[in-house]
């Protein structure tokens, strides 16, 4: 039988002494280790199947990075207006090697770099309150999601801002502990470090802004008592930082493109889109004005990317049962910073039904694929409080069958590599998605770019918001062309196109199209691609 001295080292990490400390984040190192093999080998398997670039927005997102620094126009204006930065930021190193613009795999060292990130953070958050055997049950539920596990090798935001959710309840729950163990100077530098974090988030997706306000509330309700100590100068800089960091969002979006809320009301906007993309007449999206629906949307999307069809809303009630139990028993130890890995279920609710971004999920009307891989933000909450669930049951088994809790995680590791596998087998709903949003894209990519390669050089006068793909896959420096990202140029191109560049590419219902159709002068067809699904292109030469 443990002693009680020894149950408290395994459960109570902010009570150790320095060499136990240390063994804990040796564990952690052991983690991150183990999920940098695993991301890698999930890497090498899905760029030798050309899975790295199915999304349309991994395109977009190193298109935006690679035109930074690769454009008639270079600056950081050309990060646009609606969605955030860091994602991008990060991408810029990467993304300069040509064969790996090309081929996504620029986007995959980020993402791998955060996925591992990830692993070790939802590990480490565990054992704050659960032991290590059972803290090693989230990190497997989180780690072998096959989803996540694709995601990691993509362009994609999902992997950063999970790890940036991750470890900001992570750092907010142990500033927690070292406040109440009096290490203030500890406490200090732990907030300091998660309003960094926070600032991340908040440039990496606008999902962190409201999960930064809730952080910033929890921290608030720990630090009362505290302010006149050392860590309110800590406090007041945690919170400056959470103010500076979308006021200078906004500064920039008014500076650049005369409008602070571009990004809501922008021509780019989830609002402007569904405006142009909805057809007259048609129903609005399920969940449309009814938060009831847009949460049954996102939690089954969440679900259905976590495990099986069969097992879904039982997944979502033994979460909800962790969750009570973790209240109902750690609620004075920091458990509030745990329950921040909730907020994407009210925000996505209310985007769904205020804020026009729909979901679409193959199971429900109108059966197909969109937006499902936002559901992937509660894949820590599922993780987490899981393991609580586990670790609950077992310990109350433990109390009649000694050896109860041994076999109890076991079993519950095997179940969780058996949903990971059958998941797997079955493609996951992320992967489902990209497959099915690529098929009529990727064909038409590969025409144009084809199409690209044989005209003669010179500029190229092109709308690439749309099909930025096709000077991926060509390898055609972004500085060759003529686009609307270049705003000193545009609008005179658009006004004379034979006079502005040596190749005109328009396809049916861009700008580019509308102005072949208004000054036709001095143009002369010379190639038209079409393909399913996709507008068609028009290759003119200037005579």
């Amino acid at each position: 039988m443990r002693s009680s001295a020894s149950y408290r080292i395994l459960i109570e990490p902010e009570t150790l002494p320095e060499t136990d400390r240390l063994s804990l984040q040796r564990e952690t190192g052991f983690v991150a280790c183990g999920a940098l093999i695993l991301s890698l080998l999930a890497l090498a398997y899905c760029l030798r199947q050309g899975l790295l670039l199915l999304y349309g927005d991994a395109v977009a997102h190193l298109h935006i990075a690679r035109r930074v620094f690769d454009s008639l126009n270079p600056g950081f204006r050309q990060l646009g207006s609606v969605w955030l930065p860091l994602p991008h930021l990060l991408l810029l190193p990467f993304v300069q090697k040509m064969s790996w613009w090309q081929t996504g795999l620029a986007g995959a060292w980020p993402s791998v770099a955060c996925y591992v990130f990830g692993c070790a953070g939802i590990y480490r958050l565990a054992r704050l309150w659960l032991r290590p055997s059972v803290a090693i049950l989230a990190l497997a539920f989180y780690a072998l999601n096959p989803g996540l596990l694709y995601m990691q090798t993509t362009a994609m935001t999902e992997p950063l801002f999970l790890a940036e959710m991750i470890w900001g309840a992570l750092l907010i729950a142990e500033h927690g502990r070292a406040l109440r163990a009096g290490k203030q100077r500890r406490a200090s530098r732990l907030l300091t470090i998660a309003g960094l974090v926070l600032v991340a988030a908040v440039f990496t997706r606008y999902d962190g802004w409201i999960y930064a306000a809730f952080a910033w509330l929890v921290v608030m309700w720990g630090v009362q008592r505290h302010l006149r100590e050392r860590t309110g100068g800590a406090f007041v800089l945690f919170t400056a930082l959470l103010l500076a960091a979308p006021a200078l969002w906004l500064a920039y979006n008014a500076k650049q493109f005369g409008d602070p809320l571009d990004f809501i009301r922008g021509p780019y906007s989830a609002k402007a889109i569904d405006a142009r993309t909805a057809a007259p007449g048609a129903a609005h999206y399920p969940g449309w004005h009814s938060m009831r629906v847009a949460s049954l949307y996102f939690l089954k999307a969440a679900e259905l990317g976590a495990t099986t069809l069969r097992w879904s809303n039982l997944l979502l009630w033994l979460s909800l049962a962790g969750t009570a139990i973790a209240v109902w028993k750690w609620r004075r130890r920091e458990i509030a910073a745990a329950l921040l890995l909730w907020i994407p279920l009210p925000f996505y609710a209310y985007s769904i039904a205020y804020g026009s971004v729909p979901i679409f999920i193959p199971l429900w009307w109108p059966h197909s694929w969109y937006n499902v891989r936002y559901g992937m933000e509660m894949l820590p909450v599922f993780a987490l409080f899981l393991a609580f669930f586990v670790h609950e049951c077992v310990r109350l088994a433990e109390r009649r069958w000694p050896r109860s809790y041994i076999w109890g995680v076991f079993v519950a590791a095997i179940l969780i590599v058996a949903n990971s596998v059958v998941l797997m087998r079955a493609r996951p709903l992320v992967l489902q998605e990209a497959v099915a949003n690529s098929r009529s894209r990727i064909p038409f990519e590969q025409a144009v770019a084809q199409a690209l390669e044989t005209m003669p050089q010179g500029m190229i006068l092109m709308y690439t918001s749309e099909h930025p793909g096709a000077l991926q896959r060509a390898g055609i420096p972004l500085k060759r062309t003529i686009n609307e990202g270049d705003y000193y140029q545009w609008p005179g191109a658009l006004a004379h196109p034979a006079q502005s560049a040596a190749v005109i590419v328009a396809t049916d219902g861009d700008a580019v199209a509308r102005a072949v159709a208004a000054h036709p002068e001095g143009l002369a067809l010379v190639n038209i691609v079409c393909s399913t699904g996709q507008p068609c292109a028009r290759f003119y030469l200037a005579k």
